[in-house]
């Protein structure tokens, strides 16, 4: 998957566990955030890896594990 930095993305699946975006990152349970939950790109990192905001923190996500907000189809 192709991202730019602002675009919307969700989880293709719940991740094993969530690592923080922050200068020294953290491990994090992965009940934070679900697959339906909405991310911002907000920044691109080596190694097919993506920062994403979403509510209740950013976090470092590989890119084959996102998808388009938009290319999900809602209720």
């Amino acid at each position: 998957m192709t991202v730019s930095i602002g675009d919307q993305v969700r989880l293709i699946r719940t991740q094993t566990f969530l690592k923080t975006a922050d200068p020294m990152p953290m491990l994090r349970p992965p009940d934070l955030v679900t697959t339906d939950e909405i991310g911002l790109v907000t920044a691109l990192h080596p190694a097919e890896t993506a920062a994403v905001r979403f509510p209740r923190g950013s976090f470092l996500i590989s890119l084959d594990q996102l998808t388009s907000a938009d290319a999900t189809t809602g209720d």
